[in-house]
């Protein structure tokens, strides 16, 4: 992989990282799961992926790092965002929304009009199949 795509997947990851600690601290797991979610399953990060991008941005200090429990009772490291954490993530969140883009602003997952026609459209297409010959 060239530098300028690797850096921009670290940008990329290191942003959906950022933004999955804005509600608070997270273990590296609940990072990964909340990440997944968000992205209806399409985003698996796996640990050789997660961590170092984790310490990259503890050593960036954009993230602080302390040890605790989680929810099953299991040590675990706790990512918070910092001060400065918080000021690259609105940073990277004004460059996104700068950008053009050939798609539009609203996500189909969170408009129901969007929802709705494309449900309408798989339908349409699901009638005529058995109209369509090999």
């Amino acid at each position: 992989m060239d530098t300028a795509k690797l850096e921009f997947f670290r940008g990329t990851l290191d942003v959906l990282i950022l933004k999955a600690l804005i509600w608070g601290p997270l273990h590296g797991y609940a990072i990964t799961k909340l990440i997944r979610r968000q992205s209806d399953d399409a985003l698996l990060l796996e640990e050789g992926t997660l961590y170092p991008a984790l310490w990259r941005l503890e050593n960036k200090e954009l993230l602080d790092a302390e040890w605790g429990f989680s929810e099953n009772n299991r040590k675990a490291k706790f990512y918070r965002l910092t001060a400065e954490g918080r000021r690259q993530l609105r940073h990277e969140v004004k460059t996104w929304e700068a950008m053009p883009r050939p798609w539009p602003r609203y996500s189909v997952r969170h408009s129901p009009r969007c929802r709705r026609r494309l449900h309408d459209a798989k339908s349409s297409m699901a009638s005529l199949r058995p109209h369509i010959r090999p």
